[in-house]
C-alpha cells in the first residue's frame, strides 16, 4: 500500500512519539527532564535529539553517563525560566524581590521600555549555548544580529556569574542588587560628562561580556559571522528573520566558508515571524517551509527546531559543529569539494514566547499593551506571567552553578604586524599601483595573519593587479586563466556591505577594502557601527585590538567623470569626517609616497578605520619618503612658498594640489607672495569634541608654522564639497571675508578630470580669481581676458584647461 504524504508524515510522527515514550519509560532521569519546567516543554522530536546528544557526548568522553546530560538540561530549563523572569522585570519593574512575590503598582516603572519579545526569544538560545559550553568544556564566541535583545544576554550573564567583574560587583545577586539592575535598564540618566549613567544599554555594548558587535544595524551580523572565527575557534551567530529582509548578502555565507581559514560557525535564526508592526517577509512568503527551501538554493543545509526549548538549541549547535567539522575533513581527504552545505538552524517560535501578549504586535516592545503601574489587566497579566516563570532562589542558583563555564579561548592582547618599509618612489606613477605592491609585500612578510580583501567590483581596474594575482578571488569553481581560487582571500561581491563586513569580521587578521568612491558610501552603516563600538571600548579602557582597517576610495569624483554623475560622489569621506577623528581617519594622499605612508600608518594604528581617498591615475611625484611620513604625522605640509605670506592656497586632494600648484605658478609670474599648503587630513584641524579627539589633533607647532596668524586671505581647493571641508577644518577658516573654499558643487556628467574641475569651478584660474577677490584686487590683473571670460562662463573653457580633443593642424 502506498501512503499519501499526509499519512506518511503522520506515521513518522507516531514513530517519533513511540521512541520518545520508550526512552521516558526506561530512563527515569530522562523522563524527569522530559516533563519540562515552568513555561518550557519538550516535544517528542526534541526528546529524541537530546537522547542522541547524550549518546554522542558519552561516546566522546564528555560525560560519564547519559543521566549527567539530562541533569544539566534540567538545570538549563530552570535557569532559562528565571532569566525570562528577569527579562520581563527589566522591562517593567524598578523593584525586584527574589522570593518572587507579586509587586505592588508603585514598584513598576513610570515609562517601561525594552524589546521584550525578542529578548524573551533570545533567552533559550543563549542559555542553550551556555549549556553546551559546559557539556563539552569548550568556549564559544557569540554574535547577535538583533542587538536590541541584549536584555537576554545581560540577564543570563548576571545570573550565571559570567558578566564582567565590574557588573557583578555593581549588581550583586540580592534584592537590592537585582533591583538596581532592573532600574538601570533604560533609565536614560546622564553623567556629568554627558555619557550614559547606566552601563546597561538598549543594545549590546562594551559592558556585555564577550560582545564584539552592537547589532544595532540589523543584518550585518549575517554578513560577518562566517569570516569571524579563526581555525580552532567556534562562533554561534544569533540571527534575526527581520534582518534577513533588511540586508541582503548573508545568503552567500556558504560560498565563503573554508576549513583551512575559518573556524566552526553555527548560524541560528530566531524565526519569530514579526517585525515591529508587521509580519516578516519570511512569514509572508510562506513561513519556515519557504525559508528552508530558499536556504537550500543558497548552499545551506537548513533544519528547523523548536525555538521555545533551550535543549533544542543545545542539540542544534552541537550538530552543526559536528557536521561542519566532518565536511571540512571530507574536503581535506578529497571526498568532497567546496562549497560544503553550511548548516543553518531555524528556531521556530513566536515573538515573546513565555509571557502574556506573545505573538502580538505589542510583543516586540511592551507585550502587555499597558503599564502595570496603572493597575488593571496589565498588572494581573504581569503577575500571572511572572509566576509561571519564577524559580526559587536556591533552585536557579544551583542551576547556574551546575552550568559553570569554561575559560574563553586565549587571544593575544592585540594583533601584531611584521613591519615592512614601502618601496619609496621618485617618479610619477599611480598611487593605487604603489599601494598594490606595498600591500602584497606586507602579506608576504605576515604569513600567519589571515587576509581578507573586500572588493565590490573591478579590482584590476583599480590598479590592484598584484594583490589579485597573489591572493585570488575566492570562488567555488575557479575559471582557468583567471585569478580565482577555492582558497582565495579576495572576497568579491557586487554588494559593498558584504565585502566590507568580511574585513570588519576578520579582527585577528590583515584587511584591505577597495571600492569606487561613489559606491563606497554604501559601506558607511557597517563602518559606523564598528567605529562606535571601538570608541566605546576605548572609553572603557579596553581598546579594540584589531589592526587599522584601510577603506580605499578610488576611481573617485575627479577621475570617474566618464560614468556620469551617479559615479561622482565624495559622501563616504564627508560622512566619516563626521565621526570622531581618533577613530575614523580620512586622508587624501597626493601621490604614491603619501599613499604608502598613509597605509603604513593605518596598519600601525589599532581599532580605527582609515578612509584613503586615492587616485588611480598616474600622479606627479611631489613628496619624498621623509616628506610623506611627515605629512601623515602632521596632517599637513608646506609645499611651496613662505607660510608667513599673507596669501595662502590650501589643497586637499591630489588633483586639487595640481591645480593649486598651477595657480601658484601664475602668482609667481605676477610676483605675488603666497604659500601652498597640502592638507592631508582635515579632521585633525577641527575644533575637538572631547579629550580623545583633542589627542589626535595636529600639534600647535604645526598649526602655528603652516597656518600662522599673518595669513590674511586663504583659498581652499577641496576634493569634497567645500562647505564640508570648512565645517570640519573650522580652525583654519578665517571667516567669509578672508576665506573661500572651492570644491565639488554637485556638477558633473560625462566629463574628463579637467572638465570636472571646470564644471565645479575648482580650476587653478578659479583659485587665482578667488585670492584676487579676497585681496581686493581685480582678477584680471592676474588672469588674461580670455581666462577671466572662461571662468565667468562666457569664454572658452579650454583657455584654462586642457582640451581632450584639440583641433587638428
Amino acid at each position: 500500500m502506498t501512503l499519501s504524504l499526509g499519512s506518511e508524515q503522520s506515521y513518522q510522527q507516531q514513530e517519533v512519539a513511540a521512541q520518545a515514550r520508550q526512552h521516558r519509560q526506561y530512563d527515569a532521569e530522562f523522563e524527569c527532564w522530559a516533563h519540562g519546567c515552568g513555561v518550557i516543554s519538550h516535544t517528542d522530536q526534541t526528546q529524541l535529539q537530546v537522547y542522541e546528544l547524550a549518546t554522542a557526548l558519552l561516546e566522546s568522553g564528555h560525560i560519564a553517563e547519559r543521566g549527567e546530560c539530562y541533569q544539566k538540561l534540567i538545570s538549563l530549563d530552570q535557569l532559562c525560566n528565571q532569566a525570562m523572569w528577569l527579562v520581563v522585570h527589566m522591562t517593567y519593574a524598578k523593584q525586584v524581590f527574589l522570593d518572587g512575590r507579586d509587586l505592588a503598582p508603585e514598584y513598576f516603572k513610570r515609562d517601561p521600555q525594552g524589546h521584550t519579545g525578542g529578548s524573551l526569544n533570545m533567552v533559550p538560545a543563549y542559555a542553550g549555548m551556555l549549556a553546551l559550553n559546559h557539556l563539552t568544556n569548550t568556549h564559544r564566541d557569540w554574535l547577535m544580529g538583533q542587538g536590541h535583545c541584549v536584555a537576554a544576554i545581560d540577564a543570563l550573564q548576571l545570573l550565571t556569574g559570567t558578566a564582567l567583574a565590574e557588573r557583578r560587583q555593581q549588581y550583586p545577586l540580592t534584592d537590592d542588587g537585582i533591583s538596581a539592575f532592573v532600574a538601570d535598564f533604560y533609565n536614560y540618566r546622564v553623567r556629568a560628562d554627558g555619557k550614559p549613567l547606566s552601563p546597561l544599554g538598549s543594545h549590546v555594548n562594551v559592558n556585555t561580556a564577550g560582545a564584539r558587535l552592537e547589532g544595532g544595524y540589523l543584518g550585518f551580523a549575517g554578513l560577518q559571522y562566517v569570516h569571524q572565527p579563526l581555525p580552532g575557534e567556534r562562533l554561534v551567530a544569533f540571527l534575526s528573520d527581520g534582518a534577513f529582509e533588511e540586508q541582503r548578502g548573508s545568503d552567500w555565507a556558504a560560498r565563503w566558508w573554508r576549513a583551512d581559514d575559518c573556524g566552526l560557525v553555527a548560524p541560528v535564526m530566531i524565526a519569530n515571524g514579526r517585525r515591529i508592526d508587521q509580519r516578516t517577509t519570511v512569514a509572508q512568503q510562506g513561513g519556515v517551509d519557504w525559508f528552508v527551501e530558499h536556504l537550500r538554493h543558497q548552499g545551506f543545509n537548513p533544519f528547523v527546531i523548536d525555538g521555545r526549548d533551550p535543549a533544542a538549541f543545545v542539540c542544534a549547535i552541537y550538530a552543526m559543529e559536528q557536521h561542519l567539522q566532518h565536511a571540512g575533513d571530507s574536503v581535506a581527504a578529497g571526498k568532497a569539494q567546496y562549497p560544503v552545505p553550511l548548516p543553518y538552524c531555524i528556531a521556530d517560535t513566536v515573538k515573546g514566547f513565555g509571557f502574556p501578549g506573545a505573538g502580538t504586535n505589542a510583543a516586540h516592545g511592551l507585550p502587555l499593551g499597558s503599564n502595570p503601574r496603572l493597575g488593571g489587566e496589565a498588572l494581573t497579566y504581569f503577575h500571572q506571567g511572572a509566576r509561571a516563570l519564577y524559580q526559587p532562589l536556591e533552585v536557579w542558583q544551583q542551576a547556574a552553578k551546575a552550568l559553570s563555564q569554561p575559560k574563553p579561548v586565549w587571544r593575544p592582547a592585540a594583533v601584531t604586524l611584521n613591519r615592512h618599509e614601502p618601496s619609496w618612489r621618485d617618479k610619477p606613477m599611480s598611487p593605487m599601483a604603489a599601494l598594490d605592491q606595498y600591500f602584497v609585500d606586507l602579506v608576504e612578510v605576515n604569513p600567519s595573519l589571515r587576509v581578507r580583501v573586500g572588493n565590490p567590483d573591478e579590482l584590476r581596474s583599480n590598479r590592484m593587479n598584484q594583490t589579485l594575482d597573489h591572493l585570488h578571488h575566492r570562488v567555488t569553481e575557479p575559471e582557468a586563466g583567471v585569478s580565482e581560487a577555492i582558497d582565495g582571500s579576495v572576497i568579491t561581491a557586487l554588494n559593498e556591505e558584504a565585502v566590507v563586513s568580511a574585513c570588519l569580521a576578520n579582527q585577528a587578521g590583515l584587511n584591505l577594502v577597495v571600492s569606487y568612491e561613489a559606491f563606497a558610501n554604501k559601506m558607511f552603516g557597517a563602518l559606523r557601527q564598528a567605529i562606535i563600538f571601538a570608541r566605546h571600548q576605548k572609553e572603557a579602557d579596553d581598546p579594540a585590538s584589531w589592526l587599522g582597517l584601510p577603506v580605499i576610495s578610488t576611481s573617485h569624483v575627479w577621475e570617474n567623470g566618464k560614468n556620469e554623475q551617479s559615479h561622482q560622489d565624495p559622501s563616504l569621506a564627508e560622512s566619516l569626517l563626521g565621526e570622531m577623528s581618533d577613530m575614523a581617519r580620512v586622508v587624501f594622499p597626493a601621490d604614491a609616497n603619501t599613499a604608502m605612508a598613509a597605509l603604513k600608518a593605518c596598519y600601525g594604528d589599532m581599532g580605527t578605520v582609515w578612509n584613503l581617498v586615492v587616485p588611480k591615475s598616474s600622479q606627479p611625484y611631489v613628496f619624498d619618503a621623509r616628506q610623506a611620513e611627515a605629512l601623515v604625522q602632521d596632517g599637513a605640509i608646506c609645499v611651496r612658498g613662505n607660510c608667513a605670506a599673507e596669501l595662502q592656497l590650501v589643497a586637499c586632494g591630489a588633483y586639487q594640489l595640481q591645480q593649486a600648484l598651477l595657480a601658484s605658478d601664475r602668482l609667481r609670474q605676477r610676483e605675488v607672495a603666497h604659500s601652498v599648503i597640502y592638507l592631508l587630513e582635515p579632521g585633525r584641524f577641527r575644533t575637538p569634541r572631547d579629550e580623545y579627539e583633542a589627542a589626535v589633533l595636529a600639534p600647535d607647532s604645526v598649526c602655528e608654522s603652516l597656518f600662522p596668524n599673518r595669513v590674511q586671505q586663504r583659498v581652499f581647493l577641496s576634493h569634497m564639497r567645500p562647505e564640508v571641508l570648512l565645517g570640519h577644518a573650522r580652525l583654519l577658516d578665517l571667516g567669509p571675508a578672508h576665506t573661500i573654499a572651492l570644491g565639488y558643487v554637485n556638477q558633473g556628467g560625462t566629463l574628463d578630470t579637467d572638465g570636472m574641475l571646470f564644471a565645479n569651478r575648482c580650476t587653478w584660474a578659479d583659485a587665482v580669481a578667488a585670492l584676487a577677490r579676497l585681496s581686493g584686487q581685480d582678477p584680471q590683473q592676474w588672469l588674461s581676458a580670455e581666462e577671466w571670460a572662461a571662468i565667468c562662463g562666457q569664454g572658452n573653457p579650454y583657455d584654462i584647461i586642457k582640451d581632450p580633443y584639440p583641433p587638428l593642424n
